[in-house]
């Protein structure tokens, strides 16, 4: 049995108080709940010793309502089996504060802190989860800096904020957002969080790039044909219509989790391990994208919504017959696009993406197809298929290489066959959900993970010309795709025009 090698270990969290912000919203009840629950409940090596955490919200609740809405979310959506005796220790770490939006309910929100940092005996570090809409996030900075909530970087107790996905609706409110965040905040304290970066896959695929020299040395132009990144959700918008139909596919999707994926399968090998240098080495990658061309972008960029289908043998509605959608609406629920990155590496490489709401199944695929063999010998006759590599980020996480061998007998037969990984067979234990990694990280101030300010500003730069020519053609179509499809036919179109085919994820 090979040793595991142990490169290096989870860094140590810090006694603190993490106060979630819109603690009575759907984000804190399915992620951030039973995220905090998993970590006290796999031991004290991988949580802080004492930890507190602080509900503050809008609506007035008792206190042992908002313990049983916490139990009742952390039981459903646990990956863990919930413990009795774990949670009362947990539940005892609940608190919960109204008045977000009162005149004085940040001066008692600090009150609060001080009272349950005496009581448990806890510094006052303080984690501030802003799990609210893009809009509503300047206030909320304006008033813990004027409430005296903020700690400057270097002081004896740490302040750390979390930023939730996006930053903004467009560049200019990005720019905004970012520009009060880094008057209040030194960068070092503020954590610009994306859940698929916490993901073991998305993880997993530094370690595939630059622990394996086969991959390695075959990734850029000279061997890869294209790429193809797909990221399909079966579930359409659901009660989030307030929050999906202002943003749509382009800014809920691509804008972020698109963009990681993106810049992890193309970024060059970073100097180290170090934050800084991993999150460098990603920027570039944007930094190198092509812009849209005036003339012909049209052509590169597909929209389209879904209308009326059936998904899982159920009927279910068009996007425009969802519960709180306006009929005035004009939004996307699908994004495909071809893009091109402009360095030595990925030169004359497409890469192409799409993401799509009420697709047939839920799924997050990377695949890798590597060009054809020279037109001799086994490739003489008949064309046989290339070598491709899938990585499979969610629900089936693993990877497969797809190689060619004779199948046995006595005539020369090729098949493709593929060589498959699943994470669930290969490795014992359950996985870590993707936020219990990523607010580990920020107890522990390791910044590794999460996005920097300027990656925002170039992901939103180069959605900001997609919105903008949208804007301004008003011939560009919305196409339509019924529920359970894989899309408008407008997006087979984009790829099989340079003689592709998506794959089914």
């Amino acid at each position: 049995m090979t040793d595991t090698i142990h490169i290096a270990q989870a860094q140590a969290a810090s006694p603190c108080t993490v106060v979630i912000f819109g603690a009575s919203g759907d984000l804190a009840k399915r992620k951030l709940i039973p995220a905090l629950y998993n970590l006290r409940a796999c031991g004290q090596e991988v949580a802080p010793n004492e930890f507190a955490v602080l509900g503050f919200a809008r609506r007035p609740m008792a206190l042992e309502e908002f313990r049983e809405t916490a139990r009742v979310a952390a039981a459903r959506f646990s990956r863990l089996e919930l413990d009795q005796k774990c949670w009362r220790e947990f539940a005892a770490s609940l608190d919960y504060l109204s008045g977000l939006d009162d005149p004085d309910g940040f001066r008692h929100l600090k009150e609060r802190l001080e009272q349950i940092e005496a009581a448990r005996g806890l510094p006052p570090n303080r984690i501030y989860y802003l799990s609210i809409p893009p809009e509503a996030v300047p206030d909320c900075v304006e008033r813990l800096d004027t409430a005296g909530l903020i700690a400057k970087p270097g002081a004896a107790n740490f302040t750390r904020v979390v930023v939730e996905k996006p930053i903004g609706t467009d560049l200019d409110s990005a720019l905004e957002i970012e520009g009060l965040l880094c008057r209040h905040f030194d960068e070092s304290q503020i954590f610009r969080i994306d859940h698929y970066l916490g993901k073991e896959t998305v993880q997993n695929l530094f370690v595939l790039r630059f622990a394996n020299t086969i991959f390695e040395r075959m990734w850029g132009a000279r061997n890869v044909d294209h790429v193809q990144i797909t990221v399909a959700e079966s579930e359409g918008v659901g009660s989030r219509a307030m929050y999906y139909d202002p943003a749509g596919a382009l800014r809920d999707m691509v804008q972020n989790h698109l963009m990681q994926l993106l810049a992890l399968i193309a970024m060059e090998p970073p100097i180290s391990l170090d934050s800084d240098a991993i999150r460098d080495a990603k920027l570039n990658v944007l930094r190198a994208l092509r812009p849209l061309p005036q003339v012909g972008a049209r052509d590169l960029v597909v929209r389209a919504r879904y209308a009326a289908g059936v998904v899982d043998g159920e009927q279910v509605p068009g996007y425009a017959h969802e519960k709180g959608i306006p009929p005035t609406s004009h939004t996307e629920t699908f994004v495909a696009f071809k893009a091109a990155i402009d360095n030595w590496r990925w030169a004359g490489v497409p890469f192409y993406l799409r993401t799509g709401k009420r697709m047939p199944a839920r799924g997050s695929i990377i695949y890798i197809q590597f060009k054809d063999v020279p037109r001799i010998l086994f490739n003489r006759e008949k064309k046989v298929p290339p070598n491709a590599l899938t990585i499979r980020i969610q629900p089936d996480e693993g990877l497969s290489f797809e190689v060619l061998a004779k199948q046995p007998g006595l005539d020369i037969a090729i098949r493709p066959v593929r060589m498959n990984l699943r994470y669930d067979s290969e490795f014992s234990g359950p996985s870590p959900e993707a936020y219990e990694r990523l607010l580990l990280d920020v107890m522990s101030g390791d910044h590794t993970l999460f996005v920097s300010a300027q990656f925002v500003e170039k992901s939103w730069e180069f959605v900001q010309s997609i919105l903008d020519l949208w804007r301004d053609d008003v011939t560009i179509p919305m196409h339509e795709y019924a529920a359970g499809s894989h899309g408008p036919a407008a997006a087979d179109k984009l790829i099989q025009a340079d003689g592709h085919e998506w794959l089914d994820p």
